[in-house]
Formats: C-alpha cells, sequence, structure tokens
C-alpha cells in the first residue's frame, strides 16, 4: 500500500448545514468531506447521523450502520433519485421504540458505482466489491470508532443497502464475520454477476447474527436497448430474493428469529418503498 498523508486520514467533522445550507435533514447530522481512501485511491464525502440523545448523554455509546448510497439518505437536496428519510425515521425510533442507532452513509462514486457494490466480474463490473469493503472495514469504521462514541464489536455493528448496495452488503456479512453481526439486504440485485453471490454465501461459514432480506413483489429489471430504457415484466428480483431466502434457510438461519424475510406486495424497486420499509428494518436489526 503506498505510504498515505496522515492530514488525509484524519478528517475535519463539519455540521451539515455549514457544507450544505439548504438541505432536509433532521437532527444532528455531521459531514467530513473529501475522506481519502488509501484502498481505492479515491476521496468521497463520509455523512454521520447521531441519535438524540448523543449530545446530552455523554458517557453513552451506541451501535452503528454502514449504509451505501449516502447521498440518498439524510438529504433531499443531494438525493437523485429520492430520499431515504433515514433521519426522520431514526428520530422517530428512537422516541417511540427506544432504538438509537448512529448511521454512517458512504455515498457512491457515480460511474464507479457498479465497481464498487459488486465483488464479481462480469461484463459491467471490474468487481471491486472487496476493496470496497477493505475501505469500510480498514479505514473508515477506525475513523468512526476513533470519532465518535460507538460499540465497536461485531454484534452492534451492521451494514445495509438496496439493489446493488444490498447486493455488496450480503457479501461483506459473509466475507468479514469478525466486523458484521447484523444485516439489512433491501431489494438486492442478487442476479448481478450471473449470480455468483449463491456459490459464495453457500461456501461460506455460518456467521452469527441478524439478517434482514426484502423485496417488492412488483420490482422489475430495466432493459436498455439503442439507449432506450424499456421495463420488462419478468419477476426476476422476487425469485432471486426467494432463492436466497431458501439458502439461508439451509444454512441455519430461522425466519422470524435471527432471519426476517419480507415480501412487500405492490412494491417496485425504488427509494418511496425503500424507506417505507426502514422503520420495520431498524426494528428488527435494533430492537429488543
Amino acid at each position: 500500500m503506498d505510504s498515505v498523508d496522515v492530514k488525509e486520514t484524519t478528517p475535519t467533522w463539519c455540521a451539515y448545514d455549514d457544507v450544505h445550507p439548504e438541505n432536509t435533514v433532521t437532527g444532528t447530522v455531521k459531514i467530513a468531506q473529501n475522506v481519502y481512501s488509501p484502498e481505492l485511491g479515491n476521496k468521497r464525502d463520509i455523512v454521520v447521523y447521531l441519535p438524540p440523545s448523543y449530545t446530552t448523554n455523554t458517557e453513552k455509546h451506541y451501535p452503528v450502520l454502514y449504509m451505501h448510497d449516502g447521498q440518498n439518505l439524510f438529504d433531499g437536496n443531494t438525493s437523485y433519485v429520492g430520499e431515504w428519510f433515514v433521519d426522520e425515521t431514526m428520530e422517530k425510533l428512537s422516541a417511540d421504540e427506544d432504538i438509537e442507532v448512529i448511521i454512517v452513509g458512504i455515498p457512491n462514486m457515480g460511474t464507479e458505482r457498479l465497481h464498487e457494490y459488486s465483488p464479481f466480474k462480469d461484463r459491467r463490473s471490474h468487481g471491486w466489491g472487496n476493496t470496497y469493503m477493505r475501505f469500510i472495514v480498514d479505514t473508515l469504521k477506525p475513523m468512526i470508532d476513533r470519532d465518535f462514541r460507538t460499540i465497536p464489536d461485531r454484534d452492534s455493528t451492521g451494514i445495509a443497502g438496496s439493489s446493488m448496495g444490498g447486493l455488496i452488503s450480503m457479501y461483506g456479512f459473509f466475507q468479514y464475520p469478525e466486523v458484521f453481526g447484523i444485516v439489512g439486504v433491501i431489494s438486492p440485485a442478487l442476479w448481478f454477476g450471473d449470480g455468483a453471490i449463491y456459490d459464495y454465501v453457500q461456501a461460506a461459514k455460518f456467521v452469527a447474527g441478524k439478517i434482514y432480506i426484502d423485496v417488492g413483489t412488483h420490482e422489475s429489471v430495466l432493459l436498455k436497448v439503442k439507449d432506450q430504457v424499456y421495463g420488462y415484466d419478468v419477476p426476476r428480483y422476487v425469485i432471486s430474493v426467494r432463492k436466497m431466502r431458501e439458502l439461508l434457510e439451509r444454512k441455519g438461519y430461522l425466519n422470524g428469529e435471527n432471519l426476517i424475510y419480507v415480501e412487500d406486495e405492490g412494491a417496485i424497486h425504488n427509494e418511496k418503498d425503500w424507506a417505507r420499509r426502514f422503520p420495520d428494518v431498524m426494528k428488527f436489526l435494533y430492537g429488543e
């Protein structure tokens, strides 16, 4: 690994409002700009949501959830396809359910998204997924644990995302069992890379922890032909996620205990439906 200037791995955490005065965030949100990844050789902003009691109960430490596509989580003004309302959801869960979690939003890198979110090479992806996961495990998590009052153990550390973010989350859970004991796999693109994730999970050792996995029954796959985009009504997502549920159950995960599987009737592949399901995701993964 090339030597890295310490300044590039020691971020300055600012109030989100200071960097994005026009925003839709709720609660306490911090941002560090241009966080460098020595693993990937690129930089991105990192956004951190802090629970309501963080500033008042200075002795308390919190579980953490790392989430992909971070520009879509908190701020409608930075989202390119819609907001998840993660901050609003967590404020409500704190008040209603006493669920308080630090959420770390990791923005995608645009045209590099498919490369970073797939650990498997194919005609669309260079398969940088494990390198991206090493950025989270080796650079980002130590930074978050150093700068915030986290509970750093695996039982309190989760990873979650949707679509390609769901694929890389499933991979990360099994690839780094010493780091992650919690995973949210939302509308995952398990078919990507010719479905290589199935053989990978099949061969992996059983990982103790909690797995949430879901799919909308009306999710479709987009087909692009000569710059025209068409939606074709093949239940590819539903079939692929059911297949993963069956595989997980064969590995010893028990639905309703350490596994929750949800088919959301009528839901499609978008942020609006993911935002609606997110409270239940968090109640299972971080609730009592």
